[in-house]
């Protein structure tokens, strides 16, 4: 139980937010639109189950999930009145439950993955050394090992994303661009707002095949979401270590030069309330030096589902989750400042209201 609550309490969503929206509160304020279909991936039709993903993202743009602390009526109170605070429901039991049961058998599915593909490889590099003359049948083999980028490996996580998420009733409603994923030809990097721990197991529902996460250093040691960082060989960084920083371009440079895309944050962390947030400097570097696309992914209320001062989600997410695929931006020309404020408009674009940034008040006048 205590190896679940560390990878729940991990990252730095602290900040206790105190907030007196309630729960699907309208507004006569429209803030969505009409769902429209981006590129030829359906070939002009659109299903029954993207028109209604469409319908409940348009509703979920105006109105709020969030709920007050009476509303969450937490049986537990870690840290009472400090900025730590941290609640569990009745709901956030039966997540614990639900997280036992599914952690151990991720774990094993990950050990048994990771262990058969490291003795295969080791297989192969030894039979690779017999044979030191041969430099070009020696390349051929390092590019046919087993499971080169992870993508198998990778996979693990994602089915246990997927699971978890359905057995706690929080599987989220895919709309948009879909063709920018699932058919997309070479590389890319996929950028998304972030609001609670939750956005990490709701991107694992739609990035496929294969990706790999720019994520916090000190998340290796949590266990499970560790294991999967660093046996996927996923890219860490640490914000205060130069060197770090560098390691980490290098890395992400050399994955997107193998046409595996990169998924990014560009706010640096977690929102403590949900809002989008001023974007860290650089973030769009690797997608500008490489010429590759950034496709912007708008994912919707998991800071309901799961707030700042939750240790574990409060409520499900049915009908509450939701992500929209954006078509993708091209770099090609483009400053870093100019792909910022593209990707910051097509993220609000698809944002519920109380996601959005608060007015500077400084510059309002009465």
């Amino acid at each position: 139980c205590s190896a679940i609550l560390l990878l729940l309490v991990s990252s730095d969503g602290f900040t206790t937010t105190t907030t007196t929206t309630t729960r699907r509160t309208r507004t006569n304020v429209p803030i969505g639109g009409s769902f429209v279909t981006h590129g030829n991936s359906y070939n002009g039709r659109v299903s029954s189950k993207t028109k209604l993903g469409a319908t409940l993202q348009q509703e979920s743009s105006s109105s709020s999930f969030v709920l007050t602390k009476d509303q969450v009526n937490p049986l537990v109170v870690l840290g009472e009145g400090g900025a730590k605070e941290k609640w569990i429901n009745a709901f956030g039991v039966w997540v614990i439950f639900v997280s036992l049961i599914t952690c151990p058998v991720w774990l094993v599915g990950m050990g048994l993955v990771h262990g058969t593909t490291s003795f295969l490889n080791q297989q192969q590099s030894n039979d690779n050394n017999k044979d030191n003359n041969n430099k070009q049948k020696q390349k051929q083999q390092q590019q046919q090992q087993w499971d080169p980028n992870g993508a198998i490996f990778d996979f693990t996580g994602k089915l246990w994303s997927r699971a978890w998420l359905a057995m706690n009733w929080s599987y989220p409603t895919v709309t948009g661009a879909l063709q920018e994923i699932g058919e997309r030809d070479g590389p890319c990097m996929y950028v998304a707002n972030h609001a609670s721990w939750l956005d990490i197991p709701v991107l694992c529902t739609i990035l496929d095949p294969v990706f790999k996460f720019i994520a916090k250093g000190e998340l290796s040691k949590i266990p499970c979401i560790g294991h999967q960082l660093v046996w996927g060989r996923h890219i860490l960084i640490d914000r205060d270590d130069r060197r770090s920083q560098l390691r980490s371009f290098k890395e992400g440079i050399a994955w997107l030069k193998q046409g595996v895309p990169i998924m990014a944050f560009p706010e640096g962390t977690r929102s403590p309330d949900g809002r989008l947030m001023e974007f860290k400097g650089g973030v769009f570097s690797m997608a500008v030096r490489q010429k590759v696309p950034i496709v912007p992914i708008s994912i919707s209320n998991t800071h309901a589902v799961m707030p700042a001062n939750a240790l574990v989600p409060v409520q499900n997410g049915n009908k509450k989750l939701s992500i929209y695929v954006h078509p993708a931006i091209d770099t090609t020309d483009r400053t870093e400042a100019e792909l910022s404020e593209l990707v910051k408009s097509a993220l609000l674009s698809k944002l519920p209201k109380d996601q959005h940034p608060l007015p500077d008040t400084e510059n309002v006048t009465e």
